[in-house]
């Protein structure tokens, strides 16, 4: 072999050394752990590695926990009860029916029809008060009317009380409650005769004869009532409404005086001492 062949060999051979070093070396680069520099500073595969580590735990950290099924169905709420504002424990009632008196004020009234409305706060799901209005219309016996002459009569009462309810089962779909008060009424007794009215229509006017009270007397005084009654909760997305149908009855006692007296000098005529009756009331509270 002459020497320019052996020169040519030893350059290849050195090549193929310098190629298979440069390629072990690259290989190590990418496979190395990242490492810091000489004054502790991060290397930038280091800091890059380290950026997308810390975006992915605070993206994740930052997505709000998905709401449960139960906290959304509940709604923090218990029987339609809820506590926020003072709007939110507002309870409002109406309602009507009849009323009948007790044998011992059934000398005095009769049988007749009432209206009830209310307004009050609700202080949790078992209590709450209202303000109740209520009006009374009511016949008179025959022999009362005889006494003055008259050929019709009625008694109309209106109050204004404070009346309490305690609601037994709140949370259910059917409920009891107790209810009650007291406050402030006033009795108006009424007689009437029938006397000449002229009427018109779109075509025609004429005369005819409709009842007006020619004497009456009336005393204001105080009354309670006590009672009780069963409610119905009408539905809800959840069954949380606050609307109730009720039906209830209730004892009333107006503290009404006796009295003998000549209405408008009609015939004269006596009424005993207090007015009994049993308002029974059919209606919606909410």
């Amino acid at each position: 072999m002459s020497f320019s062949s052996s020169s040519r060999l030893l350059r290849h051979v050195t090549l193929l050394a310098a190629a298979v070093l440069l390629a072990a070396g690259s290989s190590s680069a990418q496979f190395a752990p990242p490492s810091s520099t000489s004054d502790g500073t991060p290397s930038a595969n280091e800091s890059s590695s380290t950026a997308w580590e810390l975006a992915a735990n605070t993206s994740s950290d930052a997505l709000p926990a998905a709401p449960s099924p139960e906290g959304a169905a509940s709604g923090g709420q218990s029987g339609g009860y809820q506590s926020q504002s003072i709007w939110s424990r507002m309870t409002f009632e109406v309602g009507g029916g009849f009323n009948a008196p007790t044998s011992e004020s059934s000398r005095y009234i009769t049988w007749g029809g009432q209206l009830n409305l209310g307004a009050g706060y609700r202080f949790n799901p078992h209590f709450s008060t209202l303000i109740e209005y209520q009006f009374m219309d009511d016949k008179l016996p025959g022999a009362i009317i005889a006494q003055t002459g008259a050929t019709g009569g009625n008694a109309h009462i209106w109050s204004f009380t404070l009346a309490p309810v305690y609601e037994l089962f709140p949370s259910h779909t059917n409920d009891v409650y107790i209810t009650g008060g007291g406050g402030f009424y006033r009795k108006v007794t009424n007689f009437t005769n029938p006397v000449p009215t002229q009427y018109c229509t779109y075509f025609y006017c004429g005369y005819g004869y409709a009842n007006q009270v020619v004497g009456h007397f009336s005393s204001n005084q105080g009354g309670w009532n006590i009672g009780g009654g069963f409610s119905h909760r009408m539905g809800g997305q959840y069954g949380d409404s606050k609307v109730k149908l009720f039906a209830e009855a209730r004892f009333l006692d107006v503290l009404s005086p006796a009295m003998t007296t000549a209405p408008n000098g009609l015939g004269t005529t006596s009424v005993g001492a207090g007015t009994k009756v049993i308002p029974v009331t059919f209606g919606v509270r909410w």
